[in-house]
């Protein structure tokens, strides 16, 4: 039964394939027919049968119109064949640094009958897939010289020579949270599509849809200059046109081809590759947990956690033991992990995970000093403390701007107020008050014996005007839509704003943190396996709204605060991210507290957990 379906899926796949091939065929047919007409008068006119003036008119205007045809159709050919198809960003992993990978993959090919794949490479991502890489632009891939019988239809004697085996594509979290078992069974249905992909036909279809597909991006990058402008437009209007002809015939193909190596993988550990693919969710869903709440904050600020692959096992076992699974985590963990297929894990976990830096977030192709890797045993110190008083101290600045006095219980020497009882002051006003009467309370505040004389470094002066971005907010019009995302006083809008626009300035300034074009993971000098203008690829998250600005910000006040006055220390939670360790305990009920704050301007639940805590708010806090 497995075989007639693999011989059934095998067939739709080649059916598809030539539809697909007689576009490229109709094509080529439209552009040699003016030329076939223009034959045929010169023949007309050679033997004496087409004279006249007409005739000859209609053989100038036909041998134009031929020769017109046939460069345009050169050009859109050569467009089609040198244009490079996108790639999926990769480590490389070749054999000799994984020879235990490659036996398991080859071992696996040989039970399935079916090509080895050329070569085997990592994606920071919970997926795996075959990629051909056979395109003129990119060369073979290595490996691509195997002799391998055609899994198809047989042996190849008397067909065209087969193509070379794709690459091996496989997600790295798969490696170091699953089995060896688990791992195989996974792999099956993957590197059992390796048979249809060597099919001559199959391979030809997927090579000139790639190449239009690719042509239609290299149109869409056109010059400055209009005459390419023009030629590129009409480059890339012939693509799209013959891509709307086979694109459904190459969608049938892919099911094809799927559906044939999903049946042929029937045999090989089905039993084990139910429970390998409730990994594969478990696997996506710690590390979508991992990158979004552990990785984020640190690419913000310029480091990358360079064990992203071992996090996320860290953090998996860390969601079993909360969900009382531990026990059968526990038996299940003590299988051989896949990553011990590797030579050097650690090497290839932080080549991929520089990867995941550079295509979920951006940034350059190697380390630096803006642009460093972090361990996990220091990411709560060069991380969590740092992002900490980052914050804080844009919070301060941004207070300074708006003019707000420092706290009157503040020391004398501390020039900035920068304590925790300057923000809540200022937040717990439950009163809607205009710029204007803002101001005129500051100037009031300053009257009472609040060092006028010696107004805090960065505050506005009595006759500076606001800044626009907190004029703009105190209309009526941006008060209702600060109430409609949950900023319900004025000052929290205002405030949040101006984190906005510093956020925005300090992004502006910084310096432009573009990958080499030199460097590309997986692929030679001058061979780039994506756009790296582009970068990132993949963001995880849009950017953040102003409520949550302003509640990331007052967090990490009440974090510094609490870590200079209580002694509590900054840490890592595997699923969360950062965390404040109050006697070494996590102190998880903080949000709601600060979200009060923010959102209603209601001190009270804040305060008395800082009342409770030990905290003191009056008390100067160190900045970054």
């Amino acid at each position: 039964m497995t075989g007639t379906g693999v011989e059934v899926g095998a067939l739709s796949a080649r059916s598809r394939a030539l539809a697909v091939l007689r576009v490229r065929g109709r094509a080529l047919a439209v552009a040699l027919l003016p030329a076939a007409a223009a034959v045929i008068l010169l023949a007309g006119g050679s033997t004496g049968h087409l004279v006249g003036r007409g005739w000859d008119l209609a053989r100038w205007v036909v041998g134009a119109v031929a020769v017109v045809v046939l460069l345009a159709a050169a050009g859109v050919g050569l467009v089609v064949a040198r244009a490079r198809p996108a790639m999926s960003p990769t480590v490389p992993v070749p054999e000799e640094s994984a020879p235990d990978l490659y036996r398991l993959v080859r071992d696996l090919a040989d039970r399935l009958d079916v090509p080895v794949p050329s070569a085997i490479a990592l994606t920071p991502d919970c997926d795996s897939w075959l990629e051909d890489r056979t395109h003129p632009a990119h060369g073979p891939p290595a490996g691509s010289d195997r002799d391998e019988p055609d899994a198809v239809s047989g042996p190849s004697a008397g067909r065209p020579r087969r193509a070379a085996a794709p690459v091996l594509v496989i997600g790295s979290p798969f490696l170091w949270w699953m089995r060896v078992g688990e791992l195989r069974a996974v792999l099956a249905p993957v590197v059992a599509g390796t048979g249809p992909s060597a099919h001559p036909d199959i391979a030809a279809a997927r090579r000139f849809v790639r190449g239009l597909d690719a042509a239609v991006a290299a149109a869409s990058t056109a010059g400055r200059c209009p005459l390419s402008h023009v030629v590129c437009a009409g480059v890339g209007w012939v693509a799209r046109l013959m891509l709307r002809g086979c694109r459904e015939d190459a969608a049938q193909m892919e099911r094809g081809v799927a559906a044939a190596a999903a049946e042929r993988a029937q045999a090989v550990d089905y039993g084990l590759r139910i429970v390998a693919q409730e990994q594969v969710g478990l696997a996506y869903a710690g590390w979508d947990r991992l990158l979004t709440r552990v990785a984020l904050p640190a690419w913000r600020m310029g480091r990358w956690p360079s064990r992203l692959d071992a996090g996320v096992v860290a953090a998996l076992t860390e969601l079993s033991r909360r969900d009382r699974l531990a026990e059968g985590f526990a038996s299940r963990l003590g299988e051989r992990p896949a990553c011990d297929l590797l030579e050097e894990p650690g090497a290839v976990d932080e080549a991929a995970s520089l990867l995941a830096a550079r295509l979920f977030h951006g940034g350059p192709a190697e380390r630096g000093p803006d642009w460093a890797p972090v361990a996990w045993q220091d990411y709560p110190d060069e991380v969590v403390d740092r992002k900490w008083r980052t914050d804080a101290a844009r919070l301060h600045r941004v207070l300074d701007t708006l003019g707000v006095s420092r706290s009157p219980d503040s020391p004398a020497t501390d020039a900035h107020g920068a304590t925790l009882a300057r923000v809540l002051d200022h937040l717990s006003d439950h009163r809607p008050r205009t710029l204007s009467a803002a101001a005129d309370a500051t100037d009031a505040e300053d009257e009472n014996g609040a060092n006028r004389a010696h107004p805090p470094a960065g505050t506005r002066g009595e006759q500076d005007p606001p800044p626009a971005w907190a004029a703009a907010h105190a209309a009526p019009e941006a008060r209702e839509a600060d109430e409609e995302t949950g900023l319900g006083t004025e000052r929290s809008a205002v405030l949040a704003a101006g984190l906005s626009a510093e956020l925005a300035r300090e992004e502006a300034t910084a310096p432009a943190a573009r990958p080499d074009p030199a460097e590309a993971s997986g692929q030679a000098p001058g061979a780039l396996p994506w756009d790296e203008g582009a970068l990132p690829l993949f963001p995880l998250q849009p950017p953040r709204t102003g409520r949550e600005l302003l509640a990331d910000h007052v967090t990490a006040m009440v974090c510094c605060a609490a870590m200079d006055t209580a002694g509590a220390t900054p840490g890592l939670d595997w699923l969360d991210g950062p965390t404040l360790l109050i006697d070494g305990e996590r102190a998880a009920d903080l949000g709601p507290k600060v979200l009060a704050l923010v959102e209603d301007g209601d001190p009270l639940p804040l305060r008395a957990w800082l009342v409770d805590a030990g905290i003191r708010p009056e008390k100067p806090v160190r900045l970054a």
